[in-house]
């Protein structure tokens, strides 16, 4: 979050406009009825919020086989065992940068590199499967590519590449700090050789290869240069419980209104099935035609939904 757009002065969401555990885990419920097995819990950043781990026992209980977290690492070292214990299946770990000044930099606070290293050390004698996630930017922390791929090979977890997205209104983008995916695999391929995977599951947004001296794999995510809108199965939470069916969406659908005004059970799984079935969201597939037109759009801070 860009301090010059969110400082000291920035006014957050009351605790009184955010999901309580027990809601939450209500509309969980309600999407589980609907078919959902996976659920991911990101930010913001999750381990800020002191009921994570009852959080996790509670999404857990109600039969989701698939809970995954999303953090920044600052405070995984410290609750790496707690998360295990309440049974989180999986973590995703952002590390843009093994340069200190530059991970800092990209972090916008300062984060010490060295900290967040050792949280995901931690986190593997945990047993946790472990993503590295990466977004690449063109003169930022491009130059490091195959370092962050040396860095990780050795430690056996899977590093996945993003391409410089233009979520959110204040990151500053442009096209041409985008690293195209193809770009990234070639140069990795030069060091060492890459060969295509197949998708893990349907709706994977990461294209996986694998090293061929057999030393683990990398994914990247091109919503950029390759879109997968058509493909695309994720519903996006936020923590005052709206309901985003794109990441680059302008507006949610306002799930703890209809909650907190009476609705449950099976009457919200089909409000929630009516939104997922009318959504017509392809920003992705249209991002070529807004910025020739040279159209502004909206979007919803990706701090606000998560990846």
């Amino acid at each position: 979050m860009p301090k010059e757009a969110f400082g000291p002065d920035h006014p957050f969401l009351k605790e009184g406009r955010l999901m309580s555990r027990d809601e939450l885990v209500t509309i969980v419920g309600a999407f589980v009825e609907l078919g959902v097995e996976k659920v991911r819990l990101t930010g913001g950043e999750p381990l800020l919020r002191g009921d994570l781990p009852e959080i996790i026992r509670s999404i857990k209980h109600i039969g989701v086989p698939d809970v995954s977290l999303t953090t920044n690492g600052w405070l995984l070292g410290r609750q790496a065992a707690a998360l295990r214990a309440a049974g989180l299946d999986r973590l995703n770990i952002s590390v843009d940068s093994l340069d200190p000044r530059t991970a800092g930099r990209m972090n916008g606070l300062g984060f010490d590199i060295g900290r967040i290293l050792g949280g995901v050390d931690a986190a593997a004698a945990e047993g946790f499967p472990i993503k590295i996630n990466c977004v690449v930017q063109r003169g930022v922390n491009d130059g490091e590519i195959l370092a962050l791929c040396a860095y990780f090979r050795e430690r056996g977890h899977t590093l996945r590449f993003i391409e410089f997205m233009d979520v959110g209104n204040t990151n500053h983008w442009s096209n041409s700090q985008v690293v195209p995916a193809r770009e990234i695999v070639a140069r990795i391929s030069a060091e060492w050789p890459l060969e295509p995977a197949a998708p893990a599951y349907r709706g994977e947004v990461a294209a996986r290869y694998r090293y061929r001296d057999g030393r683990g794999e990398i994914g990247i995510v091109s919503s950029v240069t390759e879109p997968f809108c058509r493909d695309c199965n994720r519903a996006r939470l936020s923590a005052d419980g709206k309901l985003f069916t794109c990441l680059f969406a302008s507006a949610g659908f306002d799930v703890l209104k209809r909650l907190r005004s009476g609705s449950g059970g099976a009457e919200l799984s089909r409000e929630l099935e009516g939104v997922w079935t009318g959504r017509l969201d392809r920003y992705s597939d249209q991002r070529a035609e807004v910025l020739a037109a040279g159209k502004v759009r909206e979007k919803i801070e990706m701090s606000y939904i998560g990846g």
